[in-house]
């Protein structure tokens, strides 16, 4: 495969897993403004949720006030803005368009309607009941490309990396989102443990669609500790750190099989999921869990370049 093509296919996932990871974040901070505040917490709450999706300095420069519309019209639909909603899928269509006969009918389909269905979609004409409904309708174009790339394509080096997209991407948001949690959400004045804690959290775990499972495993009330550690080392997660590197390595060592040759990309893929594998979650705790994460982001991001590196760049 050129390498060029095994680069749009690569990113098309990546961004259409942008695209539902950003309003998975979007519907948090919405659940959050629905709940009674102390003073500033609302915007102490969508600062969060900027801060979750990186986009805290390009909001501040173009917005003079942190408000729910403006946080989700420059997260959902700000041309401007090259990691919203809206530029998300922009890309990503221009990707699969890019390498339309590496994808099948279905997938194309499914990419183009999204698109085509987006452009009729405005930001002022969304009432504040209509987000969660158009979040919902992002989340739902997500997972059915998803699920015509798993159903439809063939099990080659272009699916491959497909699926290798995806799983760094979603690495990356489920530790975004957890350490944004833990390291900025409650207001100071809260305590841990509170109500306004306890939401927090049931928020988080719906935001990667946790909550139930959380409760099937640990058969427990919500407490941080059990959370971070399905949300990083259990393999059963399907978005856990875990979970993620366990499909990544996977789909690096199929490459690697494919074309007769590993490197390093293969060796730190290897590396940071035994780290996950056999890590404990009370030494992560001990050694710092914003530390944790803050190193997770910077290998992962690390991984993704040397994958360019290795693969991508012709």
């Amino acid at each position: 495969m050129l390498s060029r093509t095994a680069d749009n296919l690569y990113w098309l996932s990546r961004y259409m897993e942008r695209a539902e990871n950003l309003a998975r974040i979007l519907d948090v901070g919405l659940r959050m403004s629905l709940l009674p505040h102390l003073e500033g917490g609302a915007v102490s709450e969508w600062r969060s949720t900027l801060a979750a999706a990186g986009g805290l300095a390009g909001f501040d420069a173009h917005y003079d006030e942190t408000t729910a519309q403006n946080v989700v019209e420059y997260l959902a639909f700000d041309t401007e803005n090259s990691s919203s909603i809206r530029s998300c899928i922009k890309v990503a269509r221009e990707n699969g368009r890019a390498v339309r006969t590496a994808l099948t009918g279905d997938m194309w389909e499914s990419l183009n309607a999204t698109w085509l269905e987006l452009a009729d979609i405005h930001p002022q004409n969304l009432e504040r009941s209509e987000i969660a409904a158009f979040l919902d309708w992002v989340k739902e174009r997500s997972l059915q490309f998803r699920g015509s790339t798993y159903g439809s394509m063939l099990r080659n080096d272009g699916f491959f990396f497909t699926r290798l997209g995806t799983f760094i991407e979603r690495g990356d948001n489920t530790a975004r989102i957890l350490d944004v949690k833990y390291h900025v959400l409650l207001p100071q004045t809260e305590r841990v443990g509170g109500s306004l804690d306890h939401y927090q959290w049931a928020a988080i775990l719906r935001s990667v669609s946790a909550l139930g499972s959380y409760h099937w495993l640990y058969r427990d009330n919500l407490k941080p500790w059990q959370i971070a550690e399905l949300l990083i080392l259990r393999p059963e997660m399907p978005r856990s750190l875990s979970a993620c590197l366990a499909e990544v390595n996977n789909y690096l060592d199929r490459l690697a099989s494919a074309y007769g040759a590993s490197g390093e990309t293969q060796r730190l893929a290897g590396q940071l999921h035994a780290e996950l594998r056999y890590g404990r979650i009370d030494q992560i705790f001990q050694s710092g869990l914003h530390e944790f994460l803050t190193d997770f982001i910077g290998k992962n991001i690390h991984l993704s370049s040397e994958i360019s590196t290795q693969y991508l760049i012709g």
